[in-house]
């Protein structure tokens, strides 16, 4: 197998574990808020739900691209008028703070290590649906270096998206053959795939908390496979 001349990287569940962050984020805000009875992993996983569908509207042209800070606004206030919390009530700072836990992530243990040895091998950047602003503050905090962040904002689409996929191995300059997106779903890898990418998965069993994945039933032999970025790393004998 050819080592790839640049990598994308898929960011939430990839790099950073945004359930624990957002679950841990979330207990605060509702105690803030009045509603500590509310079960903060339940609700981070709630919040995760409505994800694909509001990108869906965007992908089937039911509304304009917008991004996805904007988005996770929408999420969060519906998420909590479905628990009946008046919304309209609460402080829209604060509504804003909350809905920007997603720049507050926290990386896996091995994604900082490994991505700068991915990096010393190739370009990385993010193939992410993460807008740039909030791709940039995740990244500060968590001590990521990129060589460029890219993805849907970039694109003016969501993942899987076939453009979302060749127009960040365009910026890179690199053909989709030789690019390889990094991912730790199935399904994300099967639509890069399908766009000509490289594929590496790497496997987070604890993303949903130790339960299976949405998307197991898309796994294919991808390209490369590991449980780290470290270990991809080391098996593309990239030097500790």
């Amino acid at each position: 197998m050819r080592r790839p001349k640049a990598f994308g990287f898929d960011v939430f569940g990839t790099v950073v574990d945004w359930r624990t962050s957002i679950a841990r984020e979330s207990a605060g805000f509702l105690a803030r808020i009045g509603r500590g009875d509310l079960d903060a992993e339940h609700f981070a996983d709630a919040w995760r739900a409505r994800y694909q569908p509001a990108m869906a509207k965007v992908r089937e042209g039911g509304r304009d691209f917008v991004i996805l800070d904007t988005l996770h606004c929408e999420m969060l206030v519906d998420l909590l008028r479905h628990h009946g919390v008046d919304v309209d009530a609460l402080d829209p700072a604060l509504v804003t703070d909350w809905s920007h836990a997603w720049h507050r992530l926290a990386p896996w243990p091995d994604s900082v290590a490994g991505l700068a040895r991915l990096r010393a091998l190739a370009p990385v950047v993010t193939l992410s649906n993460g807008n740039v602003a909030l791709m940039i503050e995740l990244s500060r905090r968590a001590g990521l270096e990129w060589d460029a962040i890219l993805g849907a904002e970039h694109a003016r689409a969501f993942k899987p998206s076939r453009e979302v996929y060749l127009s960040t191995a365009a910026a890179c300059g690199v053909e989709p053959n030789d690019f390889c997106l990094v991912a730790a779903h199935h399904s994300d890898l099967a639509a890069a795939r399908k766009a000509g990418l490289m594929t590496a998965y790497i496997d987070r069993p604890m993303e949903y908390g130790g339960a299976s994945a949405p998307d197991r039933d898309q796994r294919q032999d991808w390209d490369y496979e590991a449980d780290s970025l470290t270990a991809l790393a080391a098996q593309l004998e990239v030097p500790k």
